[in-house]
C-alpha cells in the first residue's frame, strides 16, 4: 500500500516527461520510502528509535535526483552523491540513532546502483524463491501502478530484509500488548467465586513470597574490600554491583513491610502502597524497584527468578573475593560495560597500552557451558549469557547463518572479551554485531561484538541482527 501511495504521489506528466534512467530510478526510490516507512511496524528490529517519514521526504528527494539527472547530461549516474543526499540528509535528516542511520545507507547501497536500471530484485539479499518484487523495464505512469498491484500480493517480512521469524514476533508483541490491556480492565473489587483469593489476598501472598526470598540478602562490601590486599578493575566492578544490589533489596524489603502493614490495618494505605500492590496482583514489576534495577521487559515472577539468579554470581564472586569468575555471566551485571572497561583497563596496565586507544574484540569460543572452561582467558575475559536474534551461530563453521523456522533466539557460545588497539582492528569478513540489554534496543546498547559471517555485512544489518542480554 505505502509503495503505491508514494509512486501515486508523483505528477504523472512529468513522470512521463523522464527518461528510462529516470523513471526506473524514481520507482527504486519510491520502494525505499515505503520500505523506511513500513519498517517500524516490526518495533525495535525495524528501528532503534521511531521515525517520522513523510510524502514530503520523497517528494523533495524527487527533486534534487531530477536536478542531479538534467546535470549529468544523461552520463555517468552519480549513485554516491545520491546515496548521501537522501541517507545524509533527506531521510537521514531524522534519524538520530547510528545503528538506524547504518540501517538507511545500507538500504540505499542495495538500491541505488546500475543494476537499478535494469529488472532488478528489490527484496534486498533475498534467498527465498517464494517471494519476489521485481523493478520492471521503464514504461509509462499507469504501466508501474498495473506492475504494483500484480507483483506485490502478499505483506512479507522479507521485502525489508528480515527473516520470516520477525513476523511472529510482531504479531507475538501485538498480542500481548492486547492481553495485557484486558487484563488490566479486568475488576478487582471481589474474588472469583467461592474459595478464590481476593485481589488483595494475592497481593498479600506475594509479598509475603518475595520477602521471604530477599528478606535477609545483603551484602557487606566494606568487609570484602578490607579482605582485598588490592583492589583492581574487576573487583572494582564487582563491589559496585552490590551497591546497587543492596539499594535495591533495601527498597524491596521496606516497601513490602509497608504494604504488608497496610494489609494488617496499621497504616493508612498511600497511593505509592496502592500502587504496589496492584502490581503485585498484575505480576508487573514495581515503578520503585524498575528505578533502581536494570532494564528489563521481564514480569514479575521472572524478574524475581532473574534476580535471584544475578545475587548467586555475586554471592559466589564473594566466597572468593581475590579471583575473577572463570566466566562471567555478564547479563546478570547491571552495568555490564564497567566490565568491559575493566578488560581494557587491565590489558592497558599488563602491557603498558594507552587505555584510551584500546577496543573490545571479540572471539567466540566453541564452548557452549562454563564446565567447558579449564581457566581463565590469558588475554581478556570469558563471557556468557547472550542470544543473537534475527540470525544464529553456526557452530560447525563458526559463522552467522540465516535463523531456523520459528526459533527466535539463538543462545551463544562463551566468549572472549579481549582488548586491541584501535588501529590494529579489521572487520573484513565480521558483521560488526550490536549487544543490547533487552529486546526493546535503543538506549539498553551496550557494545559491538565481531561475528565472522560470509555473506556480506549488509544483509545482516537490514535483518536487524543483534545480540539480546536479557530475553524476557
Amino acid at each position: 500500500a505505502n509503495i503505491k501511495r508514494a509512486f501515486a504521489s508523483l505528477n504523472k506528466e512529468m513522470f512521463e516527461d523522464y527518461d528510462a534512467k529516470m523513471k526506473s530510478i524514481l520507482f527504486g526510490l519510491c520502494h525505499f520510502h515505503a520500505v523506511m516507512i513500513e519498517r517500524k511496524q516490526y518495533g525495535p528490529m525495524g528501528y532503534n528509535m521511531m521515525y517520522n517519514f513523510s510524502i514530503g521526504d520523497l517528494r523533495d528527494s524527487a527533486v534534487v535526483l531530477s536536478n542531479y539527472m538534467e546535470n549529468s547530461g544523461g552520463g555517468k549516474i552519480p549513485w554516491a552523491d545520491l546515496r548521501y543526499i537522501f541517507g545524509e540528509i533527506m531521510y537521514g535528516g531524522h534519524i538520530v540513532n547510528d545503528f538506524d542511520r547504518l540501517l538507511c545507507n545500507c538500504y540505499l547501497e542495495y538500491y541505488m546502483r546500475d543494476d537499478l536500471l535494469d529488472e532488478m530484485e528489490l527484496y534486498p539479499y533475498n534467498d527465498d524463491a517464494n517471494y519476489s518484487f521485481m523493478t520492471p523495464a521503464p514504461t509509462t505512469y499507469d504501466k508501474y501502478l498495473e506492475h504494483i498491484d500484480i507483483a506485490l500480493t502478499q505483506d512479507t517480512p522479507i521485502a525489508f530484509g528480515l527473516h520470516p521469524n520477525a513476523e511472529i514476533d510482531f504479531r507475538t508483541t501485538q498480542s500481548n500488548r492486547i492481553l495485557g490491556t484486558i487484563l488490566e480492565l479486568q475488576p478487582r473489587d471481589g474474588g472469583g467465586g467461592e474459595g478464590a483469593l481476593s485481589p488483595d489476598e494475592i497481593s498479600a501472598q506475594i509479598s509475603t513470597e518475595i520477602l521471604d526470598k530477599f528478606g535477609e540478602k545483603a551484602f557487606d562490601t566494606e568487609d570484602i574490600q578490607r579482605s582485598l590486599e588490592e583492589v583492581g578493575p574487576f573487583h572494582n566492578v564487582f563491589l559496585q554491583e552490590m551497591d546497587v544490589m543492596n539499594r535495591l533489596l533495601t527498597e524491596i524489603v521496606r516497601s513490602l513491610k509497608e504494604l504488608q502493614l497496610g494489609f494488617a490495618g496499621e497504616l493508612t494505605m498511600s497511593d505509592a502502597m496502592d500502587n504496589l500492590k496492584s502490581n503485585l496482583f498484575l505480576e508487573k514489576l514495581p515503578a520503585t524497584w524498575a528505578k533502581l534495577s536494570w532494564p528489563t521487559m521481564r514480569a514479575l515472577p521472572s524478574w524475581t527468578a532473574d534476580f535471584m539468579n544475578r545475587l548467586a554470581q555475586l554471592e559466589k564472586w564473594q566466597d572468593n573475593p581475590t579471583d575473577i569468575p572463570k566466566v562471567t555471566w555478564i547479563s546478570g551485571l547491571v552495568n555490564p560495560q564497567s566490565f568491559l572497561t575493566a578488560i581494557c583497563q587491565v590489558s592497558a596496565q599488563k602491557n603498558s597500552w594507552e587505555l584510551d586507544k584500546l577496543v573490545t574484540w571479540t572471539d567466540i569460543t566453541k564452548r557452549m557451558e562454563e564446565s567447558e572452561v579449564e581457566g581463565l582467558s590469558r588475554d581478556g575475559a570469558y563471557i556468557i549469557g547472550l542470544f543473537l536474534q534475527g540470525a544464529r551461530w553456526d557452530m560447525q563453521g563458526q559463522v552467522l547463518e540465516r535463523s531456523k523456522p520459528k526459533e527466535m533466539f539463538c543462545k551463544m557460545p562463551i566468549i572472549n572479551v579481549k582488548a586491541l588497539a584501535f588501529e590494529k582492528v579489521d572487520n573484513n569478513g565480521y558483521y560488526v554485531c550490536p549487544t543490547y540489554k533487552t529486546e526493546k534496543r535503543g538506549p539498553t546498547y551496550v557494545f559491538c561484538a565481531q561475528l565472522k559471517t560470509k555473506a556480506p555485512s549488509q544483509k545482516w544489518v537490514l535483518s536487524g541482527v543483534a545480540m539480546i542480554m536479557d530475553t524476557a
